[in-house]
């Protein structure tokens, strides 16, 4: 089949990185039997996978107007709808959204399978080298190490979609990573729903993440290792005393949700503001130059002025790297939806503004803390004649070089604010961070 015979899917992610470690695992799937992936809607492509979302009714509808988009785009594709919102109504989204098959996330595995079937059915796709679009599936590797969550907390429905904890060995782990590293991937990013939680299922709790960690260490030499989230209970001096491996990014993700005492017990965090804060100065005292960003919940029911006073405070207090603010969403199967006093959403709306904006200002003062710094880039791919990529501490970086940058670390100068990261000038000495 020649270059323009072969049939593109498109694989659509919604949501965390969990979803993206498994659209991953599909796109690489496909690409390895000759398919061209896509990580954008095609317009005439032969399939979409779209990996959804649920953790807020927004989340939902995103969904659903992507499988309406990709039927437009193109009428007779097979479309796939699988995830967290696949998990909820499998029977009525198919009705609602018109896709074609609606698959739970324990059956993703299967698809790329199904999907090559289909397509050989209509004109076999080439075998032999993957083709992507998507730059960044060389240059950093989501891979899964745990997923499931046991933690029942009153807002989420991850537990009801994503079931019970299960870890992955770390024989399969390390196997995994070496995998990618063969494959010239310079970052790999750790995901799972609930981190560190890792092998609690297998009797490990409190050394799970450690022994991984110091595993990947030992046993792997990709030049950068990623969390994608942790607790405010996970965090211990042994475990933070592995960062000075300077391999181990340094970047947390430790969802505050909110920050009053009472609605974290309504919420049935298991974690009080005093341990996050401590939790805070820990990570701050270990790691340089650390990025910590957070999720944070706006008009949680019942959730006074005060209460969300005492979050925005402790927001600034804690000089989060970005916030990410959601608006209260009611989800089914959770014990929040069945809570008295649900907040109106004028009232969510306004909090949420007023997150973001504060947001947008710590953001900003941290990305302002290195300018004229040198650090090392980890340049992913370049889009409308511009160059992006990643500091080990998150901060995205734009370069105008006619060089080729793509998959390669290389120090950086940082020197002007621009968009929501910086502008950098590749070439110059490596300093700090």
């Amino acid at each position: 089949m020649s270059r323009q015979q072969t049939p593109t899917v498109s694989v659509l992610t919604l949501g965390c990185k969990l979803n993206q470690a498994d659209s991953e695992v599909i796109a690489r799937r496909l690409a390895g039997n000759g398919v061209r992936v896509a990580d954008r809607p095609v317009a005439g492509a032969s399939a979409f996978v779209i990996n959804s979302c649920s953790v807020t009714h927004v989340a939902d509808r995103k969904a659903r107007h992507l499988v309406r988009l990709a039927r437009r785009l193109s009428p007779d594709a097979q479309i796939v709808l699988t995830g967290c919102y696949a998990e909820t109504a499998p029977a009525d989204i198919a009705k609602q959204t018109g896709a074609d098959a609606v698959l739970p996330n324990d059956a993703k595995p299967s698809i790329p399978d199904r999907l090559l079937e289909r397509l050989r059915a209509r004109g076999d796709p080439s075998a032999g080298c993957p083709t992507f679009i998507r730059g960044d599936l060389r240059t950093r590797a989501f891979i899964k190490i745990q997923e499931g969550c046991n933690e029942l907390c009153a807002f989420c429905i991850v537990p009801y979609t994503r079931g019970r904890e299960t870890s992955v060995p770390i024989d399969r782990v390390v196997a995994e990573v070496r995998a990618r590293e063969a494959d010239g991937v310079q970052e790999l990013v750790l995901t799972g729903t609930q981190l560190g939680n890792y092998g609690r299922d297998t009797g490990e709790r409190e050394q799970g993440p450690r022994r991984l960690l110091q595993a990947l260490l030992e046993r792997t030499s990709v030049p950068r290792i990623r969390l994608s989230s942790l607790q405010a209970q996970d965090i211990s001096p042994a475990l933070l005393d592995l960062w000075k491996d300077r391999r181990l990014c340094p970047h947390f993700h430790l969802p505050l949700q909110s920050g009053s005492n009472s609605v974290l017990s309504r919420m049935r965090r298991r974690y009080s503001t005093g341990d996050y804060r401590r939790a805070v100065a820990l990570i701050r005292e270990h790691v340089p130059d650390v990025a910590i960003t957070t999720d944070v919940i706006a008009g949680f029911p019942a959730e006074t002025q005060f209460d969300f006073e005492a979050t925005i405070g402790l927001c600034r207090e804690s000089g989060f790297a970005a916030i990410h603010a959601f608006p209260y969403s009611r989800r089914p199967h959770t014990a929040a939806a069945l809570m008295r006093a649900h907040l109106p959403p004028p009232v969510r709306r306004a909090r949420l503004e007023r997150l973001l904006q504060l947001g947008r200002d710590t953001s900003l003062a941290f990305r302002r803390c290195f300018l004229d710094r040198t650090v090392q880039v980890l340049w992913e791919d370049n889009r409308g004649g511009r160059w992006q990529g990643l500091t080990g501490n998150y901060i995205r970086v734009y370069a105008s070089d006619e060089s080729d940058l793509s998959n390669r670390i290389l120090p950086t100068r940082l020197t002007s604010l621009e968009d929501e990261g910086v502008f950098g000038l590749t070439g110059v000495p490596a300093g700090a961070a």
